[in-house]
């Protein structure tokens, strides 16, 4: 009942736990990091708020895919590019905040381009010495490619698999391109030795519970804006088209914007978790545009439960928090355990984990109701 209610902040249940992880993630876990010592037992230390703050990431990464995949029934294997650009993005402004305390001192031009003999900066550089400047461009710029593929794709009717194979070949593409060192944005290295961010040194304490509550907060945000966009009478065109999108179209509804404007959106918070996840984890380089990724977010949502928005959220998290145990005991099992994991959702628990909790309490509640029933014809026998 507690997580049918959070599921889609039903009722007082649902806003009182969703208020409740808020605080968790807002204050008490920076509070028992940054005010209680390392002898205390209560103490969060700095790598678990560092590996929190990356899940949360994840996690507003999932939900975007939940949006576009689980409402409007539109599987994008390219979500992984949205993210990347995002924590390009990022990484751009950092790498400009660093000015002449890099290796080589220039004011103007990034380390790896005074390594490569750049004289001058890249047009598309200018602007991302500004904190603003940089954060519109998450948006934008993960917002606009998917604009431009999604009118092309849902103009020409292309869904299914078909749709999925594009932004697949899409994400490859566009790692292929980063690889290349005449892009401006460092090549096989990517961008990496940041500094601080806004005028906060990265490496204190302080401003990694600082990136932990900004993640919580974006999160928090993304998962409002999502769901107030499906509980609208959007909402019930998406999933209406998901369900039947040509009987959606041949009654007159826009199918095609309505798609459009969620793969927009969708994109956009995918890019703001890039944007976050960037200065956590100090670096940023084309292996995030690797198709793998972009395969296991669709893990995370299918663990979790597609259309449910929460259970994206706790799949992601959940999945990542098993690799980062699995990775430690034993490595090279882990991608065997993600494939088995996949199929055997697929195969056993279509709706995810969030499916099979509410059909438990569903069981439960009628077989409450059964005996009820069965009480009271007793009673009055």
């Amino acid at each position: 009942m507690l997580f049918r209610s959070f599921l889609g902040l039903q009722g007082p249940v649902g806003w009182a736990v969703f208020l409740a992880l808020g605080v968790v993630f807002i204050v008490v876990l920076p509070v028992l990091n940054l005010m209680v010592g390392p002898s205390h037992p209560l103490h969060v230390g700095d790598f678990l708020i560092t590996i929190l703050g990356k899940f949360l990431c994840y996690g507003l990464l999932a939900l975007a895919l939940d949006l576009l995949w689980g409402f409007c029934g539109a599987l994008s294997l390219g979500h992984g590019a949205f993210f990347a650009l995002g924590g390009y993005c990022m990484g751009m402004h950092l790498m400009r905040e660093i000015g002449d305390r890099g290796v080589y001192g220039n004011p103007d031009l990034p380390d790896f381009m005074v390594f490569l003999d750049w004289d001058v900066l890249p047009w598309y550089w200018h602007g991302f010495d500004q904190f603003w400047f940089a954060a519109i461009m998450v948006l934008v710029v993960p917002g606009l490619l998917a604009g431009v593929l999604g009118w092309l794709a849902f103009r020409s009717r292309i869904t299914g698999v078909y749709f999925s194979i594009i932004t697949q070949a899409m994400v490859f593409a566009m790692g292929l391109a980063f690889f290349r060192n005449e892009m401006g944005f460092g090549g096989n290295n990517g961008l990496t030795d940041f500094r601080d961010i806004m005028g906060f040194d990265l490496r204190t304490p302080e401003t990694r519970a600082g990136l932990l509550v900004a993640s919580a907060i974006a999160l928090g945000i993304g998962y409002l804006v999502c769901r107030a966009i499906v509980k609208s009478k959007l909402g019930k065109a998406m999933v209406a088209i998901r369900d039947a999108e040509s009987r959606v179209r041949f009654l007159g509804y826009p199918v095609t914007g309505v798609k459009l404007f969620v793969f927009v959106v969708s994109a956009m918070l995918a890019g703001v978790a890039g944007a976050l996840y960037v200065p956590q984890v100090g670096i940023i380089n084309p292996s995030e545009f690797s198709t793998a990724n972009s395969i296991e977010v669709a893990v995370w949502v299918a663990v979790g439960g597609r259309g449910t928005l929460a259970g994206p959220i706790a799949g992601a998290i959940g999945v990542n928090w098993f690799e980062s145990w699995l990775g430690s005991v034993a490595p090279d099992l882990w991608l065997f355990f993600l494939g088995a994991l996949f199929v055997a959702v697929t195969l056993f628990l279509p709706k995810g984990l969030a499916g099979l909790v509410t059909s438990v309490g569903s069981l439960r509640r009628r077989r409450d109701r059964k005996t009820t029933e069965q009480v009271e014809e007793t009673v009055n026998a």
